[in-house]
């Protein structure tokens, strides 16, 4: 890769981390939350619904913004508003309705790096799919580090704690975009030779497709925490008694375990960026998706190292393919619209992704926590049949 490249890939692997640092804070508290505020889980869950919402069902107008002005100054926006809505949550840990809207702030100013940072990288990187990986694995580090981070500062000082450590790492983004030249910052690039054959058919069903995704990703990132809380109290025992003597909060191990969840999820980004880079786009989406089915299923009847065992394939190969479905949106879209589409498509997988909390909620007061993950296991299903009419309106694609 060219300076330029890293250049724009430490901007943007910053960016993403702290995008989903930002999302997973909160689920990661979800219980500790619930006695604080004296609330059910669920009615608790309920108070990051617009947070999440938000986060997606802005991207399109930020993407378009970000096409017309260019990545930096919406950045800037991005660690400014979500850093100051950050404060706002620790000062109003303790009002259900504050709370709610500090949330709400947190997931509208997150939801700009997205179309802004992905465009960026589509549009000026010169290897798109390693760029993809690389910034899915930062991406990948902000789902790890904020449920654990999150967990002990809970744990140590509080919920309060927690959101002004949000805040001061989004004010800290500003540093990282004075190191990159603002010519670097294009909002767009004419097409170069074999760019202009962009597929909307195509890219419509692969709409389709990331929408559903995004209803798995969602439901099974703020499922997980409460899920091995809950179902992991073998672990639980065996590590309290390992350390005898000490007090561990059940919360903190649930975190701890849902971090190293994500933590392979990067060795996953990473096998999705060579997979784009040595195999058609469209198969590889495919065999990704169909890997997260079996342990879905399955982790429904699952406990302690089962648990945490069928946890680890589901989030290695849906994460993993992330990079692979980015590349995706690139070859199927005109230079000229790149923020735009990651706009779309984030509309689809954060926005639309977002009724995922409300699908839980309805599943977990019906049916109890245990079927969630098979509930989206049959969203899967549905997503691979999608993929099946992409691969045969498209023709074959490497990055």
């Amino acid at each position: 890769m060219t300076s330029s490249d890293r250049s724009i890939l430490t901007v943007t692997c910053y960016g993403h981390f702290l995008s989903h640092f930002n999302m997973l804070v909160f689920p990661a508290i979800l219980l500790p939350l619930s006695a604080r505020l004296g609330l059910d889980m669920a009615a608790t869950l309920d108070l990051a619904f617009w947070m999440y919402l938000l986060f997606g069902l802005t991207a399109l107008p930020w993407g378009i913004l970000a096409d017309r002005f260019g990545p930096r100054p919406l950045l800037v926006l991005f660690y400014l508003g979500a850093g100051a809505c950050g404060i706002s949550a620790a000062m109003l840990v303790d009002s259900p309705l504050g709370l709610k809207l500090s949330l709400a702030g947190i997931g509208l100013f997150s939801g700009i790096y997205h179309p802004a940072g992905l465009g960026w990288i589509a549009c000026c990187v010169t290897r798109t799919s390693r760029g993809m990986a690389y910034n899915g694995m930062f991406g990948n580090l902000g789902l790890a580090m904020g449920p654990l981070l999150a967990g002990l500062l809970n744990w140590l000082w509080g919920a309060s704690a927690v959101y002004i450590c949000l805040a001061l790492l989004n004010f800290a983004g500003l540093v990282f975009l004075r190191q990159v030249n603002s010519e670097s910052c294009t909002a767009a690039r004419k097409p170069t030779a074999g760019e202009n054959g962009a597929s909307w058919k195509g890219f419509a069903v692969l709409l389709v497709c990331m929408m559903l995704g995004g209803i798995v990703y969602r439901g099974a990132t703020v499922t997980l925490p409460a899920l091995f809380e809950l179902n992991g109290a073998g672990i639980f025992t065996a590590i309290s008694n390992f350390f005898k003597g000490a007090e561990i909060s059940s919360n903190v191990v649930a975190t701890a375990i849902t971090s190293g969840l994500y933590l392979i999820g990067m060795a996953g980004q990473y096998a999705g960026g060579r997979a784009g880079e040595r195999f058609d786009l469209r198969r590889s989406y495919l065999f990704f998706h169909l890997m997260t089915i079996p342990p879905a299923f399955l982790i429904g009847i699952a406990n302690d190292v089962p648990l945490v065992l069928l946890a680890t394939v589901h989030s290695f190969f849906l994460l993993g393919m992330q990079p692979v479905e980015n590349t995706l949106v690139a070859r199927l879209t005109p230079p000229s619209l790149r923020s735009s589409a990651y706009g779309m498509k984030f509309v689809l997988t954060f926005g639309v992704g977002a009724l995922a909390v409300k699908i839980i909620k309805i599943v977990e007061d019906s049916l109890g926590v245990g079927a969630v993950f098979p509930s989206l296991g049959i969203v899967s299903l549905a997503l691979v049949a999608a993929i099946g009419v992409l691969i045969a309106l498209t023709p074959r694609m490497r990055s």
